[in-house]
Formats: C-alpha cells, sequence, structure tokens
C-alpha cells in the first residue's frame, strides 16, 4: 500500500540531496505529484527481494536499509547500506529485476517513484533529467571507490575506510561528519567487510585504545578525522570520494 506524502518535496530537509537545487516550481510540483511515501518499513522487514521486478526508485527518508546478495547456498553477502537521503534500486535499472534484497536495519520510512513515471517525466524535465543523471553517476562511482579501497587491505585499513565512508556520507546530509550512530550491528559490519565479527570487536576495541575513535555501544565519535584517514591508508580526496 502506497501513501501520498505528509511533505512536500520543497520542504523536506533532504531536497538537496534527492532533487536538483533550484528545480522551477512548477517542475517541482510534476514531482510531488508521482512521489509515494510508503508506510515505515519495520526493523529486519525487506523493501524489496533479489530477482523481483524492478518498479521504484526508492529515497529513503528516516533510517537504514542494507542491501543482501544472497547465494544459492543460502549465504548472504551485505553489498552495502542506504542512509537516510539516499538512493535504492539504481543498480535493477539495467536488468529489470533486483539483484539484491533490502532489509531495514531500524524502522525505516522511504519514498517511493515509479520508474515509469521517472522516465516520462525526465524525458520532459531537462534539468531533472541532468540531476538523475548525476545521483546515478555518483553514486557508481561511490560504490566503485569504496570497493577499490577496501580490495587487499589489511583488516584496520578496511574498518577506518568503511567509517571514513560513513563520515563523509553524514557530512553530506548537512550532520556532523565526526559524532554519529552506527545503525548496522558488528555482525553487519564483518560481514559487509568481509571479516568475521570477532576482528570487527576486536579493531574497535584496538581504535579506542588508540584515540581514533569512541564507540559507546553504537555511538561513534571520531576526534582526529585525519588520523583516522592516516590508519586507513587514503588520502583525504580518496576519503571523501568513498
Amino acid at each position: 500500500m502506497t501513501l501520498r506524502p505528509t511533505q512536500a518535496c520543497d520542504q523536506c530537509t533532504l531536497r538537496q540531496l534527492c532533487l536538483p537545487m533550484g528545480l522551477p516550481d512548477t517542475e517541482l510540483w510534476q514531482l510531488d505529484e508521482i512521489v509515494q511515501q510508503r508506510r515505515p518499513i519495520e526493523k529486519g522487514s525487506t523493501l524489496f527481494s533479489m530477482g523481483s521486478p524492478f518498479e521504484y526508485l526508492y529515497a529513503v527518508r528516516t533510517g537504514t536499509m542494507k542491501t543482501v546478495l544472497m547465494g544459492d547456498d543460502g549465504t548472504e553477502q551485505i553489498t552495502g547500506f542506504a542512509l537516510a537521503g539516499e538512493l535504492l534500486g539504481l543498480d535493477a535499472i539495467h536488468q529489470g529485476s533486483h539483484p539484491v534484497t533490502a532489509i531495514a536495519l531500524e524502522s525505516t520510512s522511504v519514498c517511493a517513484v515509479p520508474w515509469s513515471l521517472v522516465e516520462d517525466l525526465s524525458g520532459r524535465l531537462p534539468t531533472f533529467r541532468q540531476h538523475l543523471m548525476g545521483v546515478m553517476s555518483r553514486g557508481l562511482a561511490s560504490e566503485e571507490n569504496l570497493h577499490a579501497l577496501l580490495g587487499q587491505r589489511s583488516a584496520e585499513q578496511r574498518l577506518a575506510t568503511f567509517l571514513l565512508s560513513l563520515s563523509q556520507r553524514h557530512h553530506a546530509r548537512g550532520l556532523a561528519a565526526d559524532r554519529f550512530i552506527l545503525p548496522m550491528s558488528r555482525a553487519d559490519i564483518a560481514n559487509h567487510l568481509g571479516l568475521t565479527q570477532e576482528t570487527i570487536s576486536r579493531l574497535f576495541t584496538q581504535m579506542r585504545r588508540q584515540g581514533l575513535i569512541e564507540l559507546h555501544t553504537r555511538d561513534l565519535y571520531i576526534p582526529d578525522l585525519d588520523a583516522l584517514r592516516t590508519t586507513a591508508g587514503v588520502s583525504t580526496s580518496a576519503a571523501s570520494s568513498a
């Protein structure tokens, strides 16, 4: 079941991430007409499943989703996490079906935009089309950069790079880059980074002792982002693009 948005796009705090800045009111009104707001997705519930038909692009309004690749043998590989203001479903455009399953890590609300209407709207609104292409390109580049940074790195460097990526993504939302909540579990982080849960717990303890982070349950504080970048072995520009 879908609902009309309780808040128009021009009043949404995430507009700068989902929409082109300076979009004319006439074009913004047309976008409002096709955006649907779903009921909150409860923790552990699925937004869409691997192999299901691609019908909507989703923008996360609140909460966090994880995307999971399901193996034939029942194994699960977490391919990524979607935070508020980020889009889900872009990787399904080419094949017409979702290559992953999206699961809520907490109570999550999303805006759903029918892809058929997005295609029609982008054909009529050049500003929107250009922005959409930019969002898709940035999303793919960010994913490729993160995977490149994680490949062949030590366990400590992988975790540090992952935390820096989250920091940058929070900064893009206008939030603090050095203080945020980790919505994913240690097990989810370990799965995503190709490590064991025990290794992740040990590394968090090690980083706390080194003064790189302060962590209370899931409340994370990074006192010195440059020091964490040094630990990750990445340059400032590389960390910012991840």
